[in-house]
């Protein structure tokens, strides 16, 4: 690790130290590692050829479920195949040692729960269940999935046939109360919030920081391009999350022996 890399992380894993509730907010850059793309970037970025609003909107999916489960089919193929990466157990093992309350999270992936993390929010819900349009009845995705993405076959209710919905959520969707009502408690309650692997570009949880410095919570991003909170976090490192997190929560571990 780089000199100056090592100084940024040891003032992150002493800030930690000292605080008594953590939160970390994580994006699509966390799970880049683990190889599922995220939205924005240039050559590899879900967005790149496609427009969110005509391929993954509540809309498209009302009216043109077909463009949506074309759109979809790809991302939810390499979801099943992801393995959770170094950023994600690094998080878990943080949590297990007492050091973090709670991972709110952008994705949709699950990687954080099969990596080990217990109080995890899904902000965006996940691919874990699916619902049905009609009579709304909820079943697990477990086979329904695998079946689509090995077949392209739509998943169907077995209780009345209507199309099942994948429980996350779209654009033009209303995030879940409970959930968003939960995430807003914790970065309120917090006093440290690490934004990892996040661009803060989506609202309304792009706002969550800014809700933890307003109740006087200190803030450390990691994340490889600049964030508008940057110029408001006590620690900024911009690098890969897979190069940094691991080394974090080694320092934190760490500082907290010493004591």
């Amino acid at each position: 690790m780089a000199e100056q890399m090592r100084e940024l992380v040891a003032r992150a894993a002493a800030i930690w130290g000292r605080a008594r509730a953590v939160v970390a907010l994580t994006g699509a850059g966390l799970s880049t590692g683990s190889g599922i793309p995220d939205f924005r970037s240039p050559r590899t970025g879900l967005w790149r050829g496609d427009d969110p609003m005509v391929v993954a909107s509540l809309e498209t999916f009302r009216y043109s479920p077909e463009t949506f489960f074309a759109w979809v089919r790809p991302l939810a193929g390499q979801i099943q195949r992801a393995e959770p990466n170094a950023a994600h157990r690094a998080l878990a093992r943080l949590e297990a040692q007492g050091k973090l309350q709670t991972v709110i999270t952008q994705n949709i992936d699950e990687l954080h729960r099969r990596a080990g993390s217990q109080n995890v929010l899904e902000l965006h819900g996940s691919l874990r269940s699916l619902t049905c349009v009609h009579c709304f009845q909820v079943w697990p995705a477990e086979g329904r999935l695998e079946r689509f993405v090995a077949q392209g076959v739509l998943p169907r209710c077995p209780r009345c046939e209507g199309l099942l919905k994948p429980d996350v959520t779209l654009m033009g969707e209303e995030l879940s109360a409970a959930v968003w009502r939960a995430a807003r408690q914790a970065a309120r309650q917090c006093d440290l919030m690490l934004v990892a692997g996040s661009s803060l570009e989506v609202m309304p949880a792009a706002g969550l920081p800014l809700e933890a410095i307003q109740r006087g919570a200190q803030v450390i991003v990691v994340n490889r391009d600049p964030t508008y909170v940057d110029e408001r976090a006590s620690v900024v490192i911009q690098a890969d999350v897979n190069d940094v997190l691991p080394d974090l929560a080694k320092a934190v571990g760490a500082a907290d022996a010493a004591r």
